[in-house]
């Protein structure tokens, strides 16, 4: 196969990011792939977008934290690389020409420049789950009108795309997400109750950011997993399960009516469902290393403690409730997640708060991008007035 894509990387010095370039680098010297990277866009890591930046040469690179854009500009002088700074700036780099854009800003400052990119009628390697956690409807649907499309990259909804045909839907019974339990997994919640931010990121089998790896342990990631599948794959929230499957080389699975499973399995690595969303629909050879089917192997599978970890189900309810509430969730849980690892809350903390402020949220809107930036805008004002009462 021979690819030609001009490519935005939102997030490019994240995981997932990092992950994206190194599998077009490896495309591109292999001869299946001819990439011209248009944009490059990230938060505060200055040394690193400069590194890509002068790796790659596109036509613009940008740094959200507007303080950062001099040492930028110092590092990039005489590349000819444009530079900017801020959010206005990020949005600008999503609504360049680019053919396939890579959405992997972490948390809800991910959804203004991939609802943009989106407009543009791109393909968009969605691994930003906020973005459809929080305006879901409005992110597909503005997808569909401009004529593009966007391919889930998180490995769950990945598995569970591949696993699926068009003419399969009515006969899907059941979806099965799998988590690897995180750190503590087997853990009790009074267990829990004394877990430190360095013990919350010592995820077993991901190499992820802060935020995405605290998710990871409090399962609020998973429960973020479950918005997205019934969103992407129109699959009611009673029919989503989530199940424990620590070795995590089963990403998901897919349950037919007639009792079938089909499971998409791989080595844990992020370069393989990135590839399916930079091909898709064909497949990019030798994106990531295969199942080695010589050697002896086991992998195990255990239900969810509901009761130590309560993200998943809160999540649903939130789902299940509509209209602003996931949103509501997700800047909950930001907040949270913030003061925990600045020391102000304990680690159980983070889930009871979700479950306050959900319980003080009306949302009684209709779904709009504007009614979501107001939620979001209530749910962090009131997270934090009542992590300030908790921190006292």
């Amino acid at each position: 196969m021979n690819l030609v894509r001009s490519v935005t990387v939102l997030g490019s010095t994240g995981s997932i990011g990092v992950s994206t370039l190194d599998l077009l680098s490896h495309a591109r010297e292999g001869g299946e792939a001819e990439v011209e990277i248009v944009a490059l866009t990230a938060g505060r890591n200055v040394e690193r977008l400069a590194e890509q930046a002068l790796a790659w040469r596109p036509q613009m690179a940008v740094i959200e934290d507007e303080t950062l854009l001099p040492e930028l500009r110092d590092r990039l002088k005489g590349s000819g690389v444009d530079t900017a700074a801020g959010k206005a700036a990020v949005a600008e780099a999503a609504d360049m020409d680019a053919s396939w854009v890579m959405s992997s800003i972490v948390g809800a400052a991910g959804l203004a420049p991939t609802l943009t990119a989106a407009k543009r009628g791109s393909l968009v390697a969605l691994a930003n789950k906020e973005s459809l956690v929080c305006a879901g409807p409005a992110l597909l649907e503005t997808a569909r009108l401009a004529g593009g499309t966007v391919v889930p990259v998180d490995s769950e909804h990945s598995a569970i795309f591949q696993s699926l045909q068009e003419n399969w839907k009515s006969a899907v019974a059941r979806l099965i997400l799998t988590a690897s339990g995180g750190p503590f997994r087997g853990l009790g919640r009074e267990q829990l109750r004394h877990v430190t931010p360095a013990q919350a990121l010592e995820h077993p089998t991901w190499a992820m950011g802060p935020m995405v790896t605290t998710n990871s342990a409090t399962m609020v990631n998973k429960g973020l997993e479950v918005i997205e599948a019934h969103l992407l794959f129109d699959v009611p929230l009673e029919r989503i399960d989530v199940v424990v499957h620590p070795q995590s080389v089963v990403h998901s699975m897919v349950q037919f009516v007639d009792g079938a499973t089909l499971a998409q399995c791989s080595p844990p690595d992020m370069r393989l469902p990135i590839a399916l969303g930079l091909g898709w629909p064909d497949r990019v050879p030798q994106a990531a290393p295969a199942c080695d089917w010589t050697k002896a192997t086991s992998w195990s599978f255990e239900p969810l403690d509901a009761k130590a970890f309560p993200a998943v189900g809160l999540a649903k309810e939130a789902a299940g409730k509509g209209s602003t509430f996931p949103a509501v969730y997700n800047a909950a849980n930001e907040e949270a997640v913030y003061a925990f690892h600045s020391g102000r809350i304990g680690f159980l903390d983070i889930v009871d708060t979700i479950e306050a402020v959900l319980s003080e949220h009306s949302g009684d809107t209709q779904l709009s991008i504007a009614s979501v930036l107001d939620a979001e805008k209530w749910a962090r004002a009131r997270t934090n007035e009542r992590l300030a009462l908790i921190s006292q």
